[in-house]
């Protein structure tokens, strides 16, 4: 089966932090060259995947003495113009007054404009982990993009990839006890979403925090969790009775219990009741196997 092509950014284009994509596609574009925009002119994307803006200070810092060296991406909309990327930049110029900002005219749909804001986003090198991973996350749910797919295109190992995807599982709650405590480490966070039951991800992430572990330490209590959940699936599997006549093959009777447990007797007695309701039934209604000839 042909693969369907992914719209938005074009094949040639791979995402990396240097140079950074924007640049890219400034170069490449067969479009408007960038320009400068009235600020008053330009609105954020309603459907800006990044939840929250972080820090920009060091941004404005940066923009008040060398100004906007990096275009942002627009695109028209009813005489305005909407952010499809660099909307950091874009409040930035704001908080300082800016009139107008170097932007580049992008003709996209809905779709694209959404996929190329999430890929902008996943190059930014102050993403926290929750971030990256919601972001790998809209790509998968949104574009059907394989984790090999995403790697290619963000110039990550499909493996890093992977892991930092395990992340999105991990519930607000405990994101938002994860970041009230101050763990950033990245490692010990995979480690977290690696279990996976809820409560037991609760209760490991409270000694984490409370015993202030070592990634070493955390790698050990992690894997002591999985191994308990393991041992409980194994423990709450449904007893299973399979049967196949030793000299043929011409059936296989499988009978699956709700309870963990059957004794012989049961299972005998319960063998019985199936025989004589078949029984019952074939007398009642006749088979093929009792009608007249």
């Amino acid at each position: 089966m042909e693969k369907t092509k992914k719209s938005g950014l074009p094949d040639s284009l791979t995402m990396r932090h240097d140079p950074h994509f924007v640049e890219l596609i400034s170069q490449k574009s067969a479009g408007p060259v960038v320009r400068l925009i009235p600020i008053d002119l330009i609105d954020p994307n309603p459907r800006q995947p990044r939840s929250e803006l972080g820090d920009i200070k060091e941004l404005m810092d940066s923009i008040r003495t060398k100004g906007v060296l990096e275009p942002i991406l627009v695109r028209s909309r009813g005489g305005r113009f909407e952010i499809i990327a660099g909307e950091r930049r874009y409040f930035a110029s704001k908080n300082l007054g800016l009139k107008e900002i170097p932007c580049l005219e992008m003709e996209v749909n809905d779709q694209e404009a959404m996929e190329i804001s999430l890929i902008e986003n996943l190059q930014r090198k102050d993403l926290d982990i929750f971030e990256e991973a919601d972001g790998l996350k809209a790509l998968i749910d949104l574009y059907n993009y394989s984790h090999q797919e995403i790697a290619s295109r963000i110039g990550k190992s499909r493996s890093t990839i992977t892991e930092i995807l395990s992340v999105a599982r991990i519930p607000s709650h405990l994101r938002d006890k994860i970041k009230a405590a101050g763990l950033t480490s990245r490692s010990t966070i995979i480690e977290i979403a690696k279990i996976e039951d809820p409560a037991a991800m609760h209760k490991a992430v409270e000694a984490i925090i409370e015993r202030k572990l070592t990634r070493s330490d955390t790698r050990d209590l992690t894997r002591l969790f999985r191994e308990k959940e393991q041992k409980s699936e194994a423990k709450t599997k449904p007893y299973v009775f399979n049967y196949i006549p030793p000299e043929s093959k011409a059936y296989k009777l499988r009978i699956e219990f709700k309870k963990q447990v059957v004794t012989r007797k049961e299972l005998i007695s319960i063998l019985e009741d199936l025989l004589n309701k078949l029984k019952s039934e074939s007398e009642k209604k006749p088979g093929p196997d009792n009608t007249d000839a």
